[in-house]
């Protein structure tokens, strides 16, 4: 069952055509990866599915994209589907306020009054990030005291506090240590069994590692999409060959 279904989906910013005819199907409750050398059209894609490109100006749509069947594009309420598809980002981005604040900010801004249900939110999205056995003795504390693979992962348990279905993620290891980046990807694959994931990573080796799916960007084009395996391995088209392999990129 797909979760999204992007279909012929054409944007520009002002004259530069950045994704060219672009039609993908994110499947539920799977991770699917975005590969592709720098300025291929990944995160441009990415931001689509939560209209983050709506805040870049002379930015022009085409085509559609469906999420539990609705075009995205054609509902007003732009704050609802963020709470549904959130977001992490390439550099950690807490809020400067404490750890539990930064969980907590979006219950409260969605009028959460209850202290004992945002009590039980923090602790249920901070278990879900495996980050609350770090945490849990000092979550006044200022989330810039952490760690930069700490910073992320508090930020994945922010997004998850709203209680999304759909988790976009935009190159979130590429900032951290091996170390830090192997506890991101062994909670994405945590993650994976309650929210559908759609990851823009540099490293083909993580995305062999993490993804059930992998669809290919070059020059603003899906040129491939399948199972993981079936794109590293056995590429149908000579571009995917060439850029997995490591002759270009």
């Amino acid at each position: 069952m797909n979760k999204l279904t992007i279909n012929n989906l054409d944007l520009f910013y002002g004259e530069n055509h950045a994704l060219k005819d672009i039609s993908l199907n994110i499947p539920n409750r799977k991770v699917t990866a975005l590969i592709g050398p720098s300025g291929c059209g990944k995160s441009t894609l990415l931001r689509t599915l939560n209209r983050m490109n709506d805040l870049v100006e002379n930015v022009k749509i085409t085509g559609d994209v469906h999420f539990d069947g609705e075009d995205i594009y054609q509902q007003s309420d732009v704050k609802a589907l963020r709470k549904r598809v959130g977001m992490v980002f390439q550099k950690a981005n807490p809020f400067p306020m404490s750890i539990f604040e930064n969980v907590a900010f979006g219950l409260k801004a969605q009028g959460v009054k209850s202290t004992e249900e945002i009590k039980a939110v923090v602790e249920e999205s901070l278990r879900s990030a495996a980050l609350w056995d770090e945490v849990k003795d000092r979550l006044d504390s200022d989330a810039f005291g952490l760690s930069g693979g700490q910073q992320q992962r508090l930020c994945i348990a922010r997004a998850i506090a709203m209680e999304p279905e759909v988790i976009l993620m935009d190159e979130p290891t590429s900032a951290l240590d091996p170390i830090a980046t192997h506890k991101i990807e062994e909670l994405m694959d945590e993650l994976r069994k309650k929210f559908t994931i759609v990851i823009v990573t540099h490293s083909m080796n993580q995305a062999k590692r993490i993804a059930d799916k992998t669809a290919f960007f070059w020059m603003g084009e899906l040129v491939e999409h399948g199972e993981t395996d079936q794109i590293f391995n056995n590429p149908i088209d000579t571009r995917t060959q060439g850029y997995v392999s490591g002759e270009f990129g």
